[in-house]
């Protein structure tokens, strides 16, 4: 079934991974779907921030067919990852990397990037949103390519600290879907050498001082999994240690930051067992974490709207973070 989309992005737009994998590979066309809302202002006007001003590690990228109509608020062929600055009238000294979702197939700016930032510079933060490389897009050592970029968007932004006016220590991150199994990889594999350090800024801790996900990708086997983020990730069969690499709940560890989950338990696409899955792995490292299950709200709500149970999540994540980040 597919929802019919509000205002607030692609909630809907996914109908479950056969929806998404016959979309993402050019055999069905945006315009069969509803129509979605153009590239926002805030979006195209925002400061940009290049990862990798000296190039982009790794080779092998290449651009995918996309149909002509296909939303651009859904963004793909990322050769180029960026950072997106939305700057507080108020800034409380503290700092949000976000990360959309999109099946690792596209990069979902509207509900994931610019609603959240709308909805956190409003609090005081400074927000950062990663439009980050996609691992099927041709890349050398796909398994790394998300993480690469995650690492170095944390480091980039406290190397831009004292630029923006916010403390380097206070630099949090929001992770949706996908989005939130990059989180979840960050979160947990933070220190891993994915790739050879290129300036100073990659003698910085890639550490979030506090990780959100959002009705994030856990796992990353079936029947739990979102099988086309998997598979994106992964290849169609990825061996064991691959799929061990790439399960962040199996390396969770005391250096794993305090994690705030949110999920909806209608969720059809991505079952909120992954949230518990996390849950459970956090719970036995001993680690801070806070999960609130929703009786709706299905998949992709983004903020959600203020006047749905789901849309109660960013004022509770605030003040989660006022506790995390004192």
């Amino acid at each position: 079934m597919l929802v019919k989309i509000g205002p607030i992005g692609r909630r809907g737009f996914i109908a479950g991974a056969t929806g998404l994998a016959a979309l993402a590979a050019g055999s069905a066309c945006a315009a069969q779907f509803p129509k979605l809302p153009p590239m926002p202002r805030a979006w195209i006007d925002a400061e940009q921030i290049p990862l990798w001003p000296n190039g982009t590690p790794g080779g092998g990228y290449t651009a995918r067919a996309v149909p002509a109509d296909w939303p651009d608020i859904m963004v793909r062929n990322i050769e180029t990852p960026m950072l997106r600055v939305f700057r507080p009238e108020k800034p409380n000294g503290r700092a949000l990397l976000s990360i959309p979702g999109g099946a690792y197939t596209f990069v979902s700016i509207l509900n994931e990037g610019v609603d959240v930032a709308r909805a956190m510079t409003a609090r005081g933060y400074t927000v950062f949103v990663l439009t980050y490389r996609l691992p099927d897009e041709g890349w050398a050592k796909r398994e790394d390519v998300p993480l690469q970029d995650a690492q170095r968007a944390i480091r980039v932004i406290r190397a831009n600290a004292g630029r923006y006016g916010f403390d380097p220590a206070k630099v949090a991150a929001i992770g949706f879907s996908a989005g939130g199994h990059l989180g979840a990889t960050l979160a947990t594999s933070f220190s891993e050498p994915v790739y050879a350090p290129r300036d100073a800024a990659d003698a910085l801790d890639a550490r979030p001082a506090a990780m959100a996900l959002i009705y994030p990708v856990i796992s990353v086997t079936a029947p739990v999994t979102h099988a086309e983020s998997a598979m994106r990730l992964l290849g169609n069969a990825p061996p064991a240690e691959l799929i061990a690499k790439r399960s962040p709940a199996q390396h969770v560890s005391a250096q794993t930051p305090p994690v705030f989950l949110v999920h909806a338990l209608d969720d059809k696409a991505v079952p909120a067992e992954n949230s518990m899955i996390m849950l459970r792995a956090l719970q036995a490292a001993n680690r801070p974490v806070e999960l609130h299950l929703f009786e709706a709200g299905n998949h992709g709500f983004g903020v959600g709207r203020p006047d749905t149970p789901a849309g109660q999540w960013p004022a509770l994540f605030a003040a989660w973070l006022d506790r995390h980040l004192s």
